[in-house]
C-alpha cells in the first residue's frame, strides 16, 4: 500500500469501551514499554468525566491513539492532552497532525477552548507539529519535568519539557504573517552551533545580550536529535543544557517561542522562533 493511500485510508474516531482502550493500552506498551503503559480504568475514568481517547485506525487496526483528561488550575478548566503515540511502523504519514486536529473538534463539542501539554524541545518534529502547523505556543520550560525516564527515547537525559498552550478557537496564524527566514540572521542567533568533523551541529556559544524589544531571535537546534544520541550521549546532554540555559532566560525575560522552522538550505538544522511577548499566555 503506497503511503498516499495509506493516509487517504486512516481513520480518526473517539474510543470509549473497555475492549478499545485495553487495545489503546497494548499499543502504548508497544511504543514504549509495559511499564509505563496507562491502565485501561484510568483511561475509561477519565471519559467519563470529561475527558478524550482518540484512535488512529488503518483497515481497522489501531496504530496511533490519543489520550487527554480535564485539567484545573484554580481559575480556569482546560483539557490537558497527556499522550500520543503512533506504532513504529506507521509513523510520518501525518497521523499526529491528524489526531490533534480531532482533538480539537472534540474538545471544542466539549466546550473547551484550550489545550495544554508537554514535549521535549529537541524532539523538533513534535516542536513543528505544534508551533508550525497547528499555531499552538509556548512560555513555558520546566527542568527535568518527570525525573528520569527508562525508555528508549528518553533514557540517560533529564526530561526536560515545554508546556504548550493551544487556544483552539482561535484560528492559526500563519507565523504572524511575518517572513520569518528572511529575519534569521547571525545576530538574531541565541546558540551559535557549527556542524562538526563528523556531521553532526554542536553548540558552540550562548548570547544571552539579545533584548530586541521588536523583532525575532532565533535558536538552532539539530534536526534529529534521537541520532544525534546515539552517535554521542555526551553532546546530546551539551544541547540540552544550553538549550535549557537560553529558555528559561528568555522564558523570564517575557519571551514566547511561536514557532519552529526549517530552513530549506540545510535539511539538518532547525530554529525555534522567539517573539517579545505583548501579554500572558494565561
Amino acid at each position: 500500500m503506497s503511503k498516499m493511500h495509506q493516509m487517504k485510508s486512516i481513520a480518526i474516531r473517539a474510543l470509549e469501551s473497555n475492549e478499545e482502550l485495553e487495545n489503546v493500552r497494548r499499543l502504548e506498551s508497544i511504543i514504549w514499554s509495559e511499564y509505563e503503559s496507562t491502565p485501561t480504568h484510568q483511561t475509561l475514568t477519565a471519559i467519563k468525566n470529561g475527558g478524550i481517547v482518540l484512535g488512529a485506525f488503518l483497515d481497522g487496526e489501531l496504530i496511533g491513539f490519543q489520550y487527554s483528561f480535564p485539567g484545573f488550575d484554580g481559575n480556569k478548566s482546560y483539557l490537558c492532552s497527556h499522550i500520543l503515540g503512533i506504532h513504529p511502523n506507521f509513523r510520518k504519514l501525518g497521523i499526529g497532525e491528524k489526531l490533534k486536529l480531532q482533538q480539537r473538534e472534540e474538545s471544542i463539542k466539549k466546550g473547551y477552548d484550550l489545550i495544554t501539554w508537554t514535549f521535549d524541545p529537541l524532539e523538533t518534529v513534535n516542536g513543528y507539529l505544534n508551533f508550525h502547523k497547528l499555531g499552538a505556543r509556548s512560555s513555558t520550560y520546566v527542568e527535568n519535568c518527570y525525573g528520569e525516564m527508562l525508555d528508549v527515547l528518553n533514557h540517560g537525559m533529564p526530561s526536560d519539557r515545554f508546556i504548550v498552550q493551544w487556544w483552539i478557537k482561535d484560528k492559526k496564524i500563519e507565523s504572524e504573517n511575518l517572513e520569518i527566514e528572511d529575519r534569521l540572521r547571525e545576530d538574531s542567533l541565541l546558540i551559535k552551533a557549527l556542524v562538526n568533523p563528523d556531521g553532526y551541529l554542536a553548540p558552540m556559544e550562548i548570547d544571552l545580550t539579545r533584548h530586541l524589544e521588536t523583532g525575532l531571535l532565533f535558536v538552532p537546534m539539530p534536526s534529529d536529535f534521537q541520532k544525534l544520541k546515539q552517535y554521542s550521549s555526551d553532546l546530546a546532554l551539551s544541547w540540552r543544557m544550553n538549550t535549557r540555559h537560553v529558555f528559561t532566560h528568555y522564558f523570564k525575560k517575557g519571551w514566547i517561542v511561536i514557532d519552529l522552522i526549517r530552513r530549506q538550505s540545510d535539511s539538518d538544522i532547525c530554529f525555534y522562533v522567539f517573539k517579545k511577548s505583548t501579554k500572558s499566555l494565561s
